[in-house]
Formats: C-alpha cells, sequence, structure tokens
C-alpha cells in the first residue's frame, strides 16, 4: 500500500493480533466498522476471521477489499491474467474527462483556477483507466473482485503522483517530483486462499451486528474530516461528475461529516454507538490526540461494560503542515477493550 491515510494502523496491527486472537466457535465475524485502508481487516483475515468491511467512504472499503482477495477470484481469464489486463490500462491513451477538467492545470480553461493536483497527462490516464474498468465491467469482463482490484490499484497508481502533502484537501503550489512520474499500476500479490467477506458503506451507527461479532472501532479522533480530505479517491471510486467547488475543488462531502470530528460532540457520539452496537466485545482503537481526553472516555465506557485499556505503542504523528511540524513528534496509541457481558472493573487511570 502507498497511501499515507490519517489514523493508519498498519504499524500496530501486530499488537492488535495479540487482542484480536482466534476466531470463536460460534460464527462470530471481524467487523471492521470504520476500516479505512484494511490493514486490521487483512491481519483479522489471516488470523483465520471472516471479515465484515464497512466504511462511510466507498473508497475506503474499496482499498479494503482489494487487500483480501484471492488469485482464484481474480484471474482475469478475459485478459489472460492479472498481468495482461494492467498491461492493456498502463497502454491507454489519455482521455479529457473530469479528472482532467477539474484537478490539473487544464482546469485554469474548465474551471477558472489552476488545480494541480496532477499533470494534464496524469490527470487524463486517470480517467482512460477509470472508464476502461467501467466499461469491461459492463461488457461482463470483470467480475465484482476483478473490478474492486482494478479500481484499488488505480487509486494506488493515483496517489503515487499525486502533487499533494498527504491527502486531497488540497494541492501544493509548486510541483513535487513525483508528480512528473508516469501514472503506472502496479501488479500486487493476492492472497492464496479465499475468506468470507462483506462489504458496506454504512453509517456505523446503522450497523446491525451480532452478539458474537467482534466489532473493531478506530474511529476519526480529530477534526479532520475524511469525506473531505479523500474527496478525489471517492470521485474516482464512485466515476460521477459532481459540482465541485472552490480551489481546492472539494465534491459535496457534508452529508458524511462525522460528529466524532467535533470536540463537542464526539465522547457522546463514541459512547452513544458503543452502546447501541449488539455485540459483547469491542475493541476501540484511540489516541491520545484524540478530541476526548482518554480517562474521560474510560469514565463513560465503565458504565456500559468492562472496559480495559491498553497502551499500544508512540507512533509517529500526522504532520501535514509547519505547524504540526513544529509540534511533538509522536503520539500514544492506546486499544480499549470492551466486554459488554462482564460487569464493569474498578478503573484505573490510562497513564
Amino acid at each position: 500500500m502507498t497511501f499515507r491515510y490519517i489514523g493508519s494502523k498498519a504499524r500496530l496491527v501486530e499488537e492488535l493480533a495479540k487482542h484480536i486472537g482466534s476466531p470463536n466457535q460460534t460464527g462470530g465475524m471481524f467487523v471492521d466498522a470504520f476500516c479505512g485502508t484494511g490493514a486490521v481487516a487483512e491481519t483479522a483475515m489471516k488470523l483465520g476471521w471472516p471479515v465484515w468491511l464497512n466504511d462511510h467512504m466507498v473508497s475506503a472499503g474499496i482499498i479494503s477489499a482489494a487487500r483480501l482477495i484471492s488469485k482464484n477470484e481474480a484471474n482475469f481469464k478475459c485478459f489472460g491474467g492479472y498481468s495482461e489486463a494492467l498491461k492493456i490500462l498502463n497502454g491507454l491513451e489519455p482521455l479529457h474527462g473530469f479528472i482532467w477538467r477539474e484537478y490539473s492545470p487544464a482546469s485554469a480553461l474548465t474551471a477558472g483556477v489552476e488545480r494541480r493536483y496532477f499533470t494534464e497527462e496524469n490527470a487524463g490516464r486517470i480517467d482512460a483507466i477509470r472508464s476502461q474498468i467501467s466499461l469491461w465491467k459492463k461488457d461482463g469482463q470483470l467480475n465484482r473482485q476483478e473490478e474492486q482490484l482494478l479500481i484499488a490499484d488505480l487509486l494506488s497508481a493515483t496517489n503515487r503522483v499525486a502533487n499533494i502533502a498527504g491527502t486531497y484537501g488540497c494541492f501544493l503550489s509548486k510541483w513535487q517530483s513525483q508528480a512528473f512520474n508516469n501514472l503506472e499500476l502496479l501488479q500486487r500479490e493476492l492472497n492464496p486462499q479465499p475468506t468470507t467477506v462483506r462489504i458496506t458503506c454504512e453509517d456505523v451507527s446503522n450497523l446491525q451486528v451480532n452478539p458474537n461479532d467482534l466489532v473493531y472501532l478506530d474511529p476519526p479522533y480529530t477534526k479532520r474530516q475524511y469525506a473531505a480530505y479523500y474527496h478525489i479517491l471517492e470521485t474516482i471510486v464512485i466515476n460521477d461528475e459532481p459540482e465541485v467547488q472552490g480551489v481546492s475543488g472539494l465534491r459535496p462531502w457534508q452529508m458524511k461529516a462525522s460528529d466524532f470530528c467535533y470536540k463537542k460532540r464526539a465522547l457522546d457520539a463514541l459512547t452513544n454507538l458503543i452502546k447501541k452496537l449488539n455485540s459483547n466485545r469491542i475493541l476501540l482503537s484511540y489516541s491520545e490526540e484524540g478530541h476526548v481526553p482518554i480517562n474521560q472516555l474510560m469514565d463513560n465506557l465503565s458504565q456500559i461494560g468492562s472496559a480495559t485499556p491498553f497502551k499500544l505503542m508512540k507512533v509517529g504523528r500526522y504532520r501535514p503542515n509547519k505547524t504540526a511540524s513544529m509540534a511533538r513528534s509522536t503520539v500514544s496509541e492506546y486499544l480499549i477493550v470492551i466486554e459488554k457481558d462482564k460487569l464493569s472493573s474498578v478503573r484505573e487511570e490510562v497513564i
């Protein structure tokens, strides 16, 4: 994976695996309710769990699903194999489509503002590749997993040449060297065996989980709204042409604004979500950078069931700008294990 994704738990998966453990014997699924890039879901799959991927962002579901696809599910028979399908896509001529019009310097003429997310060449290649994937799917030449895999490969390729600091909330005024590389889809290693995977794109509060499901929550902790920060990836996946706004060219995203990103709403949002989820065991990732002080969060969770905090490790802090870079360089990451079917224990302070 090539994404610098806000809040990614890729560096924590070994520690998280200790708490995920082996699948239970009652048919429960591992429910990754904010799946992001799928690093934790992939770990659960390797531990033997059937996986339920959910995220309010369509792009997150696609990126995560691609990590769980097996060789037999995506053999690309119509093209003579995975590598041959990629070769065709990489050889397409650029197309002057929506990404080219709105997110390359061509936007100076089409939108009145020069957006430097991608060079015109690479933006045109994104349009051409996405259009071809759509045509192949429409013609029945791709199954669901093959389509997901190719779109995820396109998102990875897009990220490698994007002229951004790390997210798509804005573009850089000066071109970075990676932006001039040719966009190229790369073949990834697929899993040897298939696993049971369910994918939904729901508001997490609408998930109807079972008591035996193991629910993993990695909600937003700060003011950063993912729907705004990754808007271009959403547009590529959905393959629409929304009316975009402002210098950054944001697609409409407010309908997916998260209560977890607002300081005054975050505590109630987290507490109410965990109360509502019909699962006996919930794993909650949290960071000391979060809006809600972790000891205050623990006070609320201990009223729901047994809540045990584990300090996992310190990780490098997300630093998108000079102000953030001047702040502390690391933050502590925690996992809180909530067991609703057990009595609340006396809570200890989280250090």
